[in-house]
């Protein structure tokens, strides 16, 4: 199904293909517009409509990368992907800088697919456009952080926002280390 799908940076030409899939699933975590990652995070007073103005303003600046994904004209998901300076504010920070020796280059943030177009390969398409991206911006080190679905209980209504270690693994990515008690920070090193 992959194959089925187009893809295209979110920039100000495509702000409002993102916007309408936002709108259409209530603001994704009722109002989170995928700011999470970003520096300022969900600011000082959080609400939807903040967040989605900040989020319009980095779109405009030019101070996101993130991958949309099309079934036809209509955006169906996205990935979110960025430097460390970009995505500063990752799950388990206390967990991840206990460990870490050293930085990656790029950092994929959250995963998102349309509620009607869960399980039909969007988040593939869209890590998969991401990774060639970066590979012509010039490649380095890519982390993810994935949850891990193996051996885990079901999880009723649970939606993985950073995707599944399976996906990843699928793509290449290692795990690196441990950083909650399902989630894994994972990494791939991309040639330009």
């Amino acid at each position: 199904m992959e194959d089925d799908y187009t893809t295209r940076l979110l920039v100000a030409d495509t702000w409002d293909d993102f916007a309408a899939l936002v709108e259409a699933n209530n603001g994704v975590w009722g109002g989170c517009w995928c700011m999470g990652f970003h520096p300022e995070g969900f600011g000082a007073t959080p609400s939807a409509a903040g967040n989605r103005a900040a989020k319009e303003a980095h779109v405009r600046a030019g101070t996101v990368h993130q991958m949309l994904v099309y079934a036809g004209d209509q955006c169906v998901g996205w990935c979110q992907f960025g430097s460390p300076a970009e995505l500063p504010n990752i799950k388990n920070r206390k967990a991840y800088d206990k460990d870490a020796a050293d930085l990656p280059d790029w950092r994929i943030g959250c995963i998102f697919t349309g509620s009607r177009h869960r399980g039909q390969g969007v988040a593939r398409a869209a890590v998969t456009a991401v990774l060639k991206e970066i590979a012509e911006a010039g490649g380095g080190i890519v982390e993810a952080y994935p949850e891990q679905v193996d051996e885990r209980p079901p999880q009723r209504g649970a939606y993985l926002h950073t995707g599944p270690e399976s996906l990843f693994e699928e793509l290449g990515f290692e795990r690196d280390r441990r950083i909650a008690k399902w989630r894994w920070v994972m990494r791939l090193t991309l040639t330009a």
